[in-house]
């Protein structure tokens, strides 16, 4: 019997969620055995794969790249967890929101006001006109809070879906 796909997907944020997964120290070699994982900016896949039952996401979907992932994650994931609050909420990458895009990249790439900005147009993804949380654009399954959300709660979300349950988050997950 082939073990449940597991993948996991980094967008906009800062690597924390994926920091948190890894900190679960040697409940990891357990999870192991009972997934294996297809996808993740900690394996080589180059392309997300079909038929993945549990995806989770990390990071608000801030660019054009970003938007395109999702909606393949969605079209080939059984169920998608947004993981954390910038995949729940937007967090930090929605604080440039206050700002146009054109305004944040000329402050980026220093447009001091003698020098005309010099903005990035190859290999670079373009930005949306927002940064927004996972679930405005596609369906989530299930929403995963916190700044990063602690190992443990991690853990517990990703053996109750392999078991074939919903994690009750009640008193586990909380913002910030």
């Amino acid at each position: 019997m082939s073990k449940p796909k597991l993948a996991t997907v980094w967008l906009d944020g800062c690597s924390g969620c994926h920091m948190s997964l890894l900190d679960m120290d040697e409940a990891i070699v357990d999870l192991a055995g009972l997934a294996e994982v297809v996808y993740s900016p900690l394996v080589d896949a180059q392309q997300f794969p079909p038929r993945v039952d549990i995806t989770l996401i990390e990071g608000a979907v801030s660019s054009e790249d970003d938007l395109k992932l999702v909606q393949t994650i969605r079209n080939n994931s059984r169920l998608v967890v947004a993981l954390g609050d910038c995949a729940v909420t937007g967090n930090v990458p929605a604080m440039r929101n206050l700002v146009s895009v054109k305004k944040l990249l000329e402050s980026v790439y220093g447009n001091d006001g003698q020098t005309a900005a010099v903005l990035p147009t190859t290999n670079v993804p373009a930005l949306l006109k927002k940064a927004v949380p996972v679930h405005e654009v596609i369906k989530v399954d299930l929403h995963v809070p916190g700044c990063p959300p602690p190992p443990g709660t991690i853990l517990m979300v990703l053996r109750e879906l392999l078991a074939g349950r919903k994690p009750n988050l009640a008193t586990l997950a909380k913002f910030g």
